[in-house]
């Protein structure tokens, strides 16, 4: 007589990937695949989302329960599948929101593949070839800022954060001695710009050495840190006698793309550690998690332009070329493929110049006497993670074999076209003000103004006059009501998709100012995508205008 569980396993067994070769199981696996991807085509439309805007109920979620019985695959599969209506389709030319890429389908193929033989890559024993993948990747990344092949080293962590985190942990380190093992002693500092990423101060909250330890060099009006500011800051920092875990060069600054001149910056730590008699070099970690991918320009020839890009992109791209290639100066970096590189989430690289660097955070043997009893290459003896998935480095791997230089150099180079062109519009009209005139990527950030404002004079006195501060506050309410308008419109399969941020700057007066934010990332972006940004811009001015004619 069979036991009733022995039914239960024997039932659940079809909902498993079969381990021996089975061609009329294969079939039903590949066809529910199949079927959930027809499922989710058919939510496909005219709008830059998948299906229809959703309510969130969050209070129904929370009275889930686990059931009794088990459900079909595809009952299961349904319920997925209507997981993803109201999604963004990041691929579409009219989804402008944030650094989010499309996916390209070898990078899709490279993180499922991985995620129905499960390696890990806390070692060879069980991450086989996907472990090669992962060194692959990393030596791939390494030529392409210009680290040294045979000396640099890296490893995959769970996103641009992680990288932030490893680059911090084995800078302090450095500066620290013992600090793994022994804990934090004395007082250890971050240095940063004031438009580094916030990561920088999760880093400093989790690593233990103080949110209030970050150091907040200011920027320019070009959002690169005042490098004049932080040698007179790093300097205050050594004369207090406080150690230096890590400075954070930003290279490519989330909201306006943003780059800080690294070189003069290195050249600086050297040289007041050298002044002070440093016995360790203060270690710069470059957050190049968006601005890596221009690496590719690194050998390009501006002059011959053998691509073919316009003349304003051949000067946009050759403006963070000459700041992203001195990334190889730095002592580690971070890289996530999931924003700049096409791949699917989660894809990020912490990248060093000098893998013995690792050394500072392996774990003894010892520790883990149940792992690595096989194998040659065993990366979990110093990662923070044990388990780490195949999925970010194959999805990488897969996108570099697809694009070559030439491909990522030109998906770029049309990205940056787009920006140029939505930018040269922006300028052109007496209604907008491009914040981020001068950085040179595929974000632009702009202000939206009634009519009536001078545009050539306000934006300087939001900035700079502190008696401007009610106005400053209401054309940032006009601003989030610009944004309110497009998004409403945008859901409802008309115009575009941007975003806002919060705060682009602080005033001299420590007032936000507000931007609206254009992310062109879609390569099927074209030039009418760009003009329904405009169009979009105009009929919510319209509307304003109209609601504060009513009132």
């Amino acid at each position: 007589m069979t036991a009733p569980y022995q039914e239960v396993v024997r039932s659940l067994r079809q909902a498993f990937p079969q381990p021996v070769s089975d061609r009329v199981h294969d079939a039903y696996f590949v066809f529910s695949f199949l079927r959930a991807l027809d499922q989710v085509d058919r939510m496909k439309s005219v709008t830059p989302l998948l299906g229809k805007p959703e309510t969130l109920d969050y209070a129904a979620a929370r009275q889930r329960r686990v059931a009794e019985a088990p459900s079909s695959l595809e009952s299961v599969s349904d319920e997925l599948v209507e997981h993803l209506s109201g999604l963004f389709i990041s691929g579409h030319p009219r989804a402008q929101v944030n650094v989010v890429p499309a996916p390209t389908i070898p990078s899709i193929i490279g993180g499922m593949l991985p995620s129905i033989y499960n390696p890990n890559l806390c070692s060879d024993e069980s991450g086989r070839s996907v472990s090669v993948a992962e060194v692959e990747v990393t030596a791939m990344a390494a030529d392409l800022v210009g680290y040294p092949a045979e000396q640099s080293g890296g490893v995959f962590t769970f996103g641009g954060t992680g990288t932030l985190l490893y680059g911090a942990k084995i800078g302090l380190e450095k500066a620290c001695p013992g600090a793994g093992q022994s804990g934090l002693r004395e007082p250890a500092t971050i240095i940063c710009s004031d438009r580094a990423h916030y990561a920088c101060s999760t880093v400093a909250n989790w690593l233990g050495l103080g949110e209030q330890n970050v150091v907040h060099v200011p920027t320019t009006p070009e959002n690169e840190i005042r490098t004049c500011l932080f040698e007179t800051m790093l300097r205050d920092v050594l004369k207090e006698g406080r150690k230096v875990a890590a400075i954070v060069a930003t290279m490519g600054t989330t909201d306006a793309f943003g780059l800080d001149d690294l070189s003069t910056m290195i050249e600086i730590r050297d040289r007041l550690r050298d002044e002070f008699d440093l016995d360790y070099t203060p270690h710069i970690h470059a957050d190049a998690v968006i601005g890596w991918a221009w690496s590719v320009f690194n050998d390009y020839d501006f002059t011959t332009n053998p691509l073919g890009f316009d003349p304003r992109t051949v000067r946009a791209l050759a403006g963070t070329a000459r700041r992203i290639r001195h990334l190889g100066q730095s002592d580690s970096l971070g890289i996530d493929f999931h924003k700049t590189g096409f791949a699917p989430y989660v894809s990020s690289l912490f990248l060093l110049q000098k893998s013995s660097d690792l050394q500072l955070i392996s774990r003894d043997q010892s520790a883990t006497p149940y792992l690595f009893q096989s194998g040659h290459h065993h990366p979990g003896k110093y990662t923070l993670e044990t388990t780490r998935g195949g999925s970010g480095p194959m999805s990488a791997l897969a996108n570099l074999l697809l694009f070559g230089k030439d491909g990522l150099r030109s998906l770029l180079g049309h990205l940056v076209t787009m920006a140029v062109e939505l930018s040269a519009h922006l300028k052109g009209h007496a209604a907008t003000v491009v914040l981020n005139q001068d950085n040179f990527g595929p974000v632009t950030l702009f202000r939206v103004y009634p009519d009536g404002v001078d545009t050539f004079a306000v934006p300087k006195r939001e900035q700079t006059d502190a008696a401007y501060r009610s106005q400053l506050q209401a054309h940032n309410a006009y601003n989030r009501r610009v944004f309110e308008l497009i998004r409403d419109e945008a859901l409802q399969g008309r115009g575009v998709v941007i975003s806002l941020t919060d705060c682009y700057r602080l005033s001299d007066y420590g007032e936000p100012i507000v931007a609206l934010k254009s992310y062109i990332m879609s390569p099927f972006s074209e030039a009418d995508n760009v003009q329904a940004v405009l169009d979009s811009i105009w009929r919510a001015r319209r509307i304003i205008a109209q609601e504060n004619a009513s009132k």
